[in-house]
């Protein structure tokens, strides 16, 4: 690997993010807050679970800022050439086109994302804190990252508020204290952007949608020929397919046919 590599945006991003992880938990456990009660009395099993917690947030997050996050192939493969010819025999209405970037032909509801300079499937956004796009393979991934990370912020900043004092000095309070009050200040900001992430991301696989066709519904050629939702099937249908794959299907098809259902509602 060449030095340079190491300077890479994304080893700079997940490097801040496992130091200031590792950084924080080692102040709480520093401190004299309820992990060091516990330790105290003998009881290791919340300090042991809260550790196990905190690297399995770390390890979500490596997951889901590392893995593909459904990258349309750039070069086909011969099998695929074939499914490009088919596209042919698509109704007219389902609007695929070529990216204008990479020049692949584009499935309903992917994006080109300029970051990763790729096509992504099921594109939902491109995460600056992962250095990473969000989409079709690591979305459900995602969205189980903020709840296990929404946990350990929720509880670290239980910790944080047990051991601060403020019945001292100012002066002594600050060397004391002034550490843990500056973490308790910033797990309370990561926990407030936590919840806001976790609620509006289960709201949009409730509702079979993502972040970028509900912020620019307007500009999306397939739903603005749509009054509604062409790919809503229902709270547990959607959630089914989103954290199961059931069921399984191109969006190609299912937006053919909720065509062909309002076709024959207004035929009747």
């Amino acid at each position: 690997m060449a030095p340079w590599a190491l300077f890479n945006p994304g080893v700079l991003v997940r490097t801040g993010h496992t130091v200031l992880t590792w950084g924080i938990t080692l102040v709480l456990f520093l401190h004299d807050t309820a992990l060091r009660q516990w330790e105290e009395q003998g009881e290791l099993l919340l300090p042991l679970t809260f550790l196990l917690l905190v690297l399995g947030s770390l390890l979500l997050y490596l997951a889901v800022s590392l893995m593909d996050p459904g990258y349309v192939n750039i070069q086909p493969q011969p099998q695929e050439e074939v499914k490009e010819e088919q596209t042919a025999m698509v109704p007219p209405a389902i609007p695929l086109r070529r990216c204008r970037y990479c020049m692949v032909l584009q499935p309903l509801r992917a994006r080109h994302c300029h970051e990763c300079r790729r096509c992504v499937r099921r594109y939902d956004h491109h995460c600056p804190w992962m250095e990473n796009c969000v989409g079709e393979r690591n979305h459900p991934l995602f969205v189980a990252y903020l709840a296990l990370q929404l946990v350990v912020l929720l509880w670290g900043l239980y910790l944080a508020w047990s051991g601060l004092r403020f019945f001292q000095p100012w002066g002594l309070w600050l060397r004391s204290s002034g550490l843990l009050f500056a973490t308790f200040l910033l797990l309370s900001l990561f926990s407030l952007a936590a919840s806001l992430l976790l609620a509006s991301h289960l709201y949009l696989v409730a509702s079979n949608t993502t972040t970028w066709e509900f912020i620019s519904s307007h500009r999306i050629a397939y739903l603005r020929q749509r009054p509604g939702n062409p790919f809503d099937r229902g709270l547990t249908r959607n959630l089914a397919h989103f954290f199961c794959g059931w069921p399984s299907g191109s969006w190609e098809t299912l937006w053919a046919e909720e065509d062909e259902e309002e076709s024959s509602s207004q035929a009747a």
